[in-house]
């Protein structure tokens, strides 16, 4: 299973604003910049995640988005959702009625278990995790010598 670009710019672009909590609106193109992400494309992430409750925005010269809750208490979880929707590997496993094997089928119960999994990760990691994990790269790379 791979994460959709969507799924990846979109939780690259929380992180950032995260990563400005308190400073106020931040203009898309500061965000596009920042993380390298095309500013049209940015534009079409952040509706989804306004509609989920995850960002606001505001218009005008000093518009731009922010976060609607503080990072630790934003999932990445919900941004996928907001953005992907399921990660289940495979359909049966959100929904087992569309497969007559499903009840049956060793399969179902793995990929049961590998979204399970990837949902107990994504669900128990916040946007201020990830900041801090990021911070920390951040100083590692500052660290290095270079000859």
């Amino acid at each position: 299973m791979r994460l959709s670009t969507r799924g990846r710019y979109g939780i690259r672009a929380l992180v950032d604003l995260a990563a400005r909590w308190g400073q106020g609106p931040v203009q898309l193109k500061e965000i596009a910049m920042s993380q390298d992400v095309s500013l049209q494309y940015l534009e079409h992430l952040v509706k989804p995640l306004i509609t989920a409750g995850l960002v606001r925005s505001m218009r005008g010269s000093r518009g731009g988005v922010w976060l609607a809750r503080h990072p630790s208490e934003i999932k990445v979880g919900e941004i996928v959702g907001a953005l992907v929707g399921s990660v289940a590997p495979v359909e049966c496993v959100d929904d087992p009625g569309i497969c007559k094997r499903a009840q049956h089928c060793v399969m179902h119960d793995i990929w049961g278990d590998v979204k399970k999994a990837i949902d107990g990760v994504l669900d128990s990691t916040t946007l201020e995790d990830l900041v801090i994990r990021q911070k920390a790269k951040e100083q590692d790379k500052e660290a290095m010598y270079y000859i």
